[in-house]
């Protein structure tokens, strides 16, 4: 057994379910909070503070847990909604021209996380439902036509988009410092994106990734055995065939469904390009993505009966981010409200210099995002302070800004919490892909501090 099979088997055999990580990452962060953040009560013991902390500790984490319901909300529509884009018949026609040239495990790969990455960069939540059923289909098409493939490394390629959301379009940060309202605009001002995304280093590094990691799954999947593999079977509405006669007829009305997704449409389109008296980016955020993605889906479904049931299909590949988010978000509620992130962040800027800083913030922020995958979130808490450090160190706050971005990036391929879809749709489990994500984490990595340390 060579070291990548031993490496493999270690992850498998050791590595628990996502939500299991979650609640070990939630323990975690409960006896970090009491280990480093514990007031000092003056004349009680160490021990007795602990005792008396626990309590309040516990009220950080419950009052976490509800904090994020809005935003909750959001990420399973952009993940609902995404899934149910990808079910429509142009998709399926889009996928199914790309299938004919999967006739490897090298060229599979290679080709699913090209085309997911792509769709990453305007879109996170889509990109993730793309690419998890273009490897589904990839799977299908392998077993009808007797095609060897390992299909593990397909799936852990269609995750690699999330390698470049937070630099794509749909960014977290760079959208909210983009707003003239931001919470932190007193500080900073605002950040346009072509000083974020659009940065000639954010430019560089996506180019890279867009060229290195399928490269690397190209070459993976040369050495990966192709083995015996079941791909779950779905039905989507077309396949669902209903007497019309049984049923009201606005239901199946092509013509009334896409009217109404047409209205949709058009509305976004008139709040993204004739409202604003300039054009900008300024309209481009979740409500926003939400909005339009509604609309998109009813259109191309043709009819309202072909959404709901498209809609129904998807809703279980997200049923594990509704459920573990509550978690992660007690998890951010005591790491804020016990001090414990700012700790982590001061920490690693107590021993950043102006040349070292950007690599700090790229490891705190990889930190902090095992424990709150929110980039949101993340920005919130993590965002004054790395304001402040910049400008004091002279280092360019957009700069800052991505150094954060790029370390939140690194560690999604860690993260199971996002994956959580993506198994759904394909039937594997964490174990099988986390291996070849880690991989793809390291590559990030090497890629990330060459674009912050050249620019």
């Amino acid at each position: 057994m060579g070291f990548k099979d031993t490496f493999i088997t270690l992850f498998r055999r050791f590595l628990p379910m996502p939500f299991s990580i979650a609640v070990v990452l939630s323990f975690l962060t409960f006896f970090l909070a009491l280990l480093i953040t514990t007031p000092d009560n003056g004349n009680t013991s160490y021990a007795v503070s602990v005792l008396q902390y626990i309590p309040e500790v516990a009220t950080y984490w419950e009052t976490g847990f509800w904090e994020l319901l809005a935003f909750t909300m959001q990420m399973m529509l952009v993940l609902v909604l995404g899934h149910v884009l990808a079910l429509t018949p142009a998709v399926d026609k889009a996928i199914a021209f790309f299938l004919k040239y999967c006739k490897t495990t090298s060229l599979a790969a290679a080709l699913v996380a090209f085309l997911t990455i792509i769709v990453t960069l305007f879109n996170w939540g889509l990109g993730l439902i793309f690419g998890a059923v273009f490897a589904k289909k990839v799977g299908e098409h392998a077993r009808q036509n007797n095609i060897p493939l390992y299909y593990p490394v397909v799936g852990a390629a269609a995750y690699s988009g999330f390698m470049v959301w937070h630099g794509g379009l749909s960014g977290s940060a760079p959208l909210i410092v983009s707003d003239a309202n931001h919470f932190l605009v007193d500080q900073m001002g605002v950040m346009s994106m072509s000083e974020t995304i659009f940065s000639g280093m954010n430019l560089f590094s996506s180019a890279l990734l867009l060229l290195c990691i399928p490269a690397f799954y190209f070459l993976l999947g040369k050495r990966s055995i192709p083995k015996e593999f079941k791909v779950p079977e779905s039905k989507t509405a077309s396949d669902t065939k209903i007497h019309a006669a049984y049923a009201e007829k606005i239901d199946f009305s092509y013509v009334f469904g896409r009217f109404f997704g047409l209205l949709f449409i058009l509305f976004a389109f008139y709040k993204a390009f004739i409202l604003p008296e300039q054009l900008s980016l300024d309209f481009l955020n979740f409500n926003f993505i939400n909005f339009t993605l509604f609309g998109l889906c009813i259109f191309f479904h043709g009819n309202f009966f072909n959404f709901v049931k498209a809609a129904e299909n998807s809703i279980k590949s997200s049923a594990g981010v509704m459920i573990q988010f509550p978690l992660y978000a007690g998890i951010m509620g005591i790491m804020k409200y016990s001090g414990l992130m700012i700790i982590f962040s001061e920490f690693f800027v107590s021993i950043s210099n102006e040349y070292t800083f950007p690599i700090f913030t790229l490891f705190s922020a990889g930190i902090v995002n095992v424990f709150v995958p929110s980039g949101g979130g993340q920005w919130a808490v993590q965002g004054p302070i790395i304001i402040e450090a910049a400008g004091s160190l002279g280092i360019p706050l957009p700069k800052a800004i991505m150094a954060l971005v790029y370390g939140d990036q690194l560690t999604n391929m860690i993260q199971p919490i996002w994956a959580l879809p993506l198994l759904g749709i394909t039937g594997l489990k964490v174990q099988e892909i986390l291996p070849y994500t880690l991989m793809t984490m390291l590559i990030g990595t090497v890629i990330f501090i060459l674009s912050l340390l050249i620019f």
